[in-house]
């Protein structure tokens, strides 16, 4: 069996930037990614990321703010969904305040 894409939504916002969220459910669980899951959730503009959360192979999960990653505790599809469009608004906010 291969990787089924679960969730996907795509929205361009009205200055031009894009919220990109990829969810997909792994054949099954791995030491990398033990919830079973792949995902892959961008926020950018101008072909720069501001935000994003992933957990490529090798990296496990984790996000990016800017130029920075760090570690992210996956608890739950829903709480991931969640922690990203809050720290989108937050970067929306910074940029522009």
């Amino acid at each position: 069996m291969k990787a089924k894409r679960i969730f996907y939504d795509k929205a361009v916002l009205p200055d031009g930037s894009i919220v990109e969220m990829t969810i997909w459910q792994l054949p099954k669980p791995s030491s990398e990614r033990p919830h079973g899951l792949k995902y892959s959730l961008f926020y950018g503009r101008d072909g720069l990321r501001i935000v994003g959360y992933d957990n490529e192979r090798g990296k496990s999960d984790h996000k990016h703010m800017g130029e920075v990653e760090t570690r992210y505790r996956f608890v739950s599809v829903e709480k991931l969904v969640a922690d990203f469009l809050a720290d989108v608004e937050r970067a929306t906010n910074e940029r522009n305040a």
